[in-house]
């Protein structure tokens, strides 16, 4: 088919399971020989039934070309507003946590890393711009809020077409919201819940002249909160304004403002010691925080863009969109190690480092895509170019503790147990040093192009052209590559299309070995096949999807090795291969019934075996939400996160490396909504339902979170 997909018939298979769930489709049962064809222009039921779905209609994700999910030829997830509100997912982090296919790692307090499919994601988007970020997010990236975001776009596999220089873990691409209403709407809320935890968000829009040409949208927030752990306290404010003009009939330009801070007092760097003096495995309450009581860490963001949007009569498109950010972070921390012995608590030594960081990133993206004859048929091309300037800057002092021996910020930390305070004397800083200061530059020009073969095939072609370089400190490197891609989808009905894609893997990483230096690019290549259908003129959707990447020069983390500025330390590996399936259900089973289902199973290793073995190689996570028939005002919900046994090689007291293992983790979560009045919502979520204990990062102990309580009430103008 040509373009975008206009209609589609249901299938007996599809129209029977909709007859057995939904009450208004009974008499779909006895219809099941009849197609029922549905227009995509339309927007369903209504616009309320679109605004409240788990799945969209169509995306640019993973290739740019305007197509509905089911013409991407790659596994790919939405993460929609509703969801966010269903789940409670307040941050970036929570998103990524509940999302097919991916893993993560919570480092300590304030930290995080992410990985699909067996290896790191590294690449982040906002609006479609890549963005280089670290392994440990320490300007506090996956703390953003998401009431500033309309969805969350995840293109699981290699996606060098998108951004270049790429993993083929995943692409999270961030979608800002926009000021698209034309009357005065929007909502506050308020919510409470377990540690003491206060957010409070405001998301206003308006028109500002007469006939809304010109619109404005104001998203502001503030929250306050404890933890689980002893002493942490952590506030957060933040700040979106966006500004959109119809210049003329065909084109928007937008304007924008995007701020953050966060301020954490007591925070932890690292987890707590893995091992008792006696080699047997500690065991703390998860309460225990490691930090100093002179421990703080603080984040702030600034982010400017703007874009402009114009459609052709002639069904062509352009897009521009460029953006400057600012990102800085400031921290004292205290990292603890050693063995204590398990009754006495002696024996643990404390690190003190006190640090400060910028991250300023230039951005530019521009693309133009639309449809064009040829043979007589239609098809879809796209071509654009990039660019981006990322200068990162990081600085230390060192504390010290014993001046006569010179004792680099090291301290006995006495008794180290579950009643252990925080009272450890504040190190003498010594002084300011560089440790990083590196600037990486990308340009990239890129093209792709959707050709319809036949009626039920299409051939999506592309390539991206990436000059990528790094200079400053690390030392100078420049690196250029072609990326191709290639995809093909095949509609075996329609409902149901079966597709394959390709694409290689070119990597510039920005980890560095125990010397300082750059680790050389990971190359490699990443096939894909599956199966993808869509129902309900696309408002639920499914994927199969069957995956191998091969890999060279994959960075590792070094367990316990960091370099100066708390920067993980790493080392390549050779011959990565992954391989596994992946499934997802996401949608509008009926008009009462949302889910989402998403199931991962894969294979990773190298030369020397099972490769970050830390990580999950089995999961699944299923959110559902209902509205009841004979009750519509309320709405109920729940779910589970589920992944398999996982183990990490650590080095005991002894200096004897050992298997550390995890078992299976079930998290299970509920909520409820209440729609009080036509305005006013009431809702509660519970997460961890079970109170299940289980660690978040397993190359020092970090516990995930115990189980959490939230009410929330929310006004809607």
């Amino acid at each position: 088919m040509s373009g975008i997909r206009k209609t589609f018939n249901v299938s007996l298979l599809a129209v029977t399971i909709h007859a057995l769930l939904t009450p208004n489709m009974a008499q779909a049962a006895s219809d099941t020989q009849q197609d029922l064809v549905v227009d995509a222009s339309a927007t369903g039921d209504s616009d309320n039934n679109e605004k409240q779905d788990y799945a969209v209609k169509t995306t640019r994700a993973g290739t740019k070309l305007l197509l509905t999910p089911r013409d991407v030829p790659q596994s790919m997830s939405v993460v929609t507003q509703q969801r966010m509100q269903d789940q409670n997912l307040q941050s970036v982090n929570d998103v990524l946590t509940n999302a097919t296919g991916i893993s993560t790692n919570l480092m300590d307090s304030e930290r995080s890393e992410y990985y699909s499919r067996g290896f790191k994601v590294t690449n982040f988007s906002f609006d479609g711009i890549p963005t280089s970020v670290n392994d440990s997010w320490n300007y506090g990236d996956a703390a953003s809020d998401t009431a500033i975001y309309d969805r969350i776009e995840i293109v699981r596999g290699a996606t060098g077409l998108m951004t270049g220089a790429g993993s083929p873990s995943a692409s999270i691409n961030m979608v800002r919201k926009h000021a698209d209403s034309k009357t005065f709407t929007g909502s506050v809320s308020a919510s409470y819940g377990s540690w003491n935890k206060q957010r409070y968000v405001a998301d206003l829009s308006a028109p500002l002249n007469q006939d809304g040409s010109l619109r404005g949208r104001v998203v502001t927030g503030y929250s306050d909160e404890d933890s689980w752990l002893d002493r942490y306290h952590k506030t957060k404010k933040f700040l979106y304004g966006v500004i959109d003009a119809d210049i003329t009939e065909h084109t928007t330009l937008s304007l924008g403002y995007d701020y953050e801070d966060a301020n954490t007092g007591n925070p932890t760097w690292g987890g707590l010691p893995m091992f008792y003096s006696n080699n047997a495995t500690t065991h703390y309450d998860r309460s225990l925080n490691s930090a100093a009581n002179w421990a703080r860490y603080n984040t702030n963001s600034r982010k400017v863009f703007a874009d402009i949007d114009h459609n052709f009569d002639n069904g062509w498109n352009i897009h521009v969109n460029g953006t400057h950010a600012e990102n800085t972070f400031n921290d004292k921390l205290l990292y603890v190690t050693g063995s204590p012995d398990q009754d006495s608590g002696e024996g643990t030594t404390g690190y003190g480092s006190m640090d400060r960081g910028k991250r300023q990133m230039d951005s530019f993206d521009g693309y133009a895509s639309g449809p064009f004859e040829l043979l007589g048929r239609q098809h879809q091309l796209m071509a654009g170019v990039s660019y981006s300037r990322q200068h990162n800057a990081t600085y230390s002092q060192d504390g010290v503790t014993d001046l006569e021996n010179y004792d680099i910020a090291s301290a006995d930390m006495g008794i180290f147990n579950n009643s252990w305070n925080g009272n450890i004397a504040e190190p003498q800083w010594q002084g300011w040093y560089q440790n990083a200061d590196d600037t990486i530059r990308q340009k990239s020009a890129y093209t792709a192009a959707r050709f319809s073969l036949a009626d039920p095939l299409s051939l999506i072609i592309g390539a991206r052209y990436t000059q990528w370089s790094t200079n400053g400190s690390s030392g100078d490197m420049t690196k250029n590559n072609t990326t191709p891609y290639a995809g093909l989808v095949y509609d075996i009905n329609d409902t149901w299309s079966a597709y394959g894609s390709y694409t290689s893997i070119f990597l510039p990483q920005t980890y560095r070995d125990t010397s300082g230096k750059y680790l050389s690019p990971i190359t490699g290549k990443s096939y894909e096949t599956g199966l993808k259908s869509a129902w309900y003129d696309g408002r639920l959707t499914a994927t199969v999807a069957v995956f191998r990447i091969e890999q060279d020069n994959v960075g590792q983390a070094i367990a316990g090795v960091y370099l100066s500025g708390n920067e993980q330390a790493y080392a390549p590996a050779k011959g990565a291969v992954s391989k596994g399936a992946e499934f997802e259900l996401n949608g509008a089973l009926t008009d009462n019934l949302q889910l989402t289902f998403g199931a991962t199973r894969y294979v990773a290793r190298d030369k020397d075996g099972r490769f970050n073995s830390y990580q999950p190689q089995t999961s699944f996570k299923l959110f559902t939400r209902y509205q009841l028939p004979m009750l519509p005002d309320l709405t109920v919900g729940g779910g589970i996160n589920w992944q398999n046994r996982v183990f990490e090689d650590a080095t005991n007291a002894s200096g004897d490396t050992v298997r550390v293992y995890q078992g299976s983790i079930p998290l299970a979560s509920l909520f409820a909504r209440y729609q009080v009045t036509k305005q006013v919502a009431v809702q509660a979520n519970i997460d961890n339902l079970f109170d299940r204990e289980y660690y978040s990062y397993m190359n020092s102990y970090v516990y995930g979170a115990p189980r959490s309580v939230s009410m929330s009430v929310s006004y809607q103008f």
